[in-house]
């Protein structure tokens, strides 16, 4: 059993961990956790329709909210010329507050409860399982996690010189005729999915510290972009390990401890460099 906790939070703070390198680099990471939040809305008006927790609707719902959450923001920003925080500030707590007060009316009776949406049931997705032909092939939220984590590396792969352009030299991206939209948009949408296969490991609200803190932790460490997905990818893996077994033996919440490890991580990584620069 927690072989298979552990297992489920590596997987999923992997694939989150592939596609917070560039949210950080490209400074979206608020966009970020306005999106991590708002994919409840999706979420939501996803079941209302399937009546299911297991329909894809819920997955293409979340993209879309994501997709509009973006789209919202960018909006404000080029209409009205408002910051970018101050565009989230209106856009995150609309779409997200929506979201709450339909969960809370009219779905109240689901597995969609408040403590899901907020802290994550980690240790719960152990008991939602594939069979295939009766035969147990494990935890729904590890194959899940597992496809997205593919689907991530496969797009990054692919894109992986647009996306580093649009990240270093956006001037020089445009110059030659790469539409910046959409590779944002692509990043969105991907940060979408991968916010739903998280939703009931980390919920909507400690879920950012996982997408944000093991790259941004990378980033202390090196300047070289293949060395920061490296770094990322092994301090993802190491923060789920650990807080999973602490929060396991001190029967405390998993997300919690994982992004208390995230943020401890980070706070070493910091006195590592400062005390290198000032050797």
């Amino acid at each position: 059993m927690l072989m298979e906790i552990i297992a489920i939070a590596v997987v999923v703070s992997l694939s989150l961990a592939v596609i917070g390198v560039f949210l950080v680099l490209q400074g979206k990471t608020m966009i970020a956790d306005a999106i991590s939040h708002t994919v409840l809305l999706g979420i939501v008006l996803g079941y209302f329709i399937a009546q299911s927790l297991e329909s894809p609707l819920l997955l293409i719902g979340a993209a879309i909210v994501g997709l509009l959450t973006a789209g919202l923001i960018q909006l404000l920003q080029n209409q009205l010329h408002l910051r970018q925080d101050t565009a989230i500030g209106i856009v995150f707590p609309l779409l997200f507050s929506l979201a709450v007060l339909l969960l809370t009316r009219y779905a109240s009776d689901v597995h969609l409860d408040t403590d899901t949406v907020f802290m994550g049931q980690l240790g719960f997705t152990i008991f939602e399982r594939y069979q295939i032909a009766g035969l147990d092939i494990g935890p729904k939220a590890l194959w899940n996690g597992l496809a997205i984590l593919l689907v991530n590396a496969i797009i990054i792969k692919v894109f992986y010189k647009e996306f580093q352009l649009v990240t270093f030299d956006s001037d020089f991206a445009k110059s030659i005729g790469l539409s910046v939209a959409k590779i944002h948009y692509l990043l969105m949408t991907l940060l979408s999915i991968s916010a739903v296969a998280a939703f009931e490991v980390f919920g909507s609200v400690l879920v950012v510290g996982v997408i944000v803190g093991p790259a941004l932790t990378a980033y202390l460490l090196t300047h070289s972009l293949k060395k920061m997905f490296l770094f990322s990818l092994l301090l993802a893996a190491w923060n789920a390990s650990i807080g999973v077994l602490v929060a396991y033996y001190w029967d405390i919440s998993f997300a919690g401890t994982i992004a208390l490890m995230t943020g401890l991580s980070f706070l070493l990584a910091y006195l590592i460099r400062h005390l290198l620069n000032k050797a």
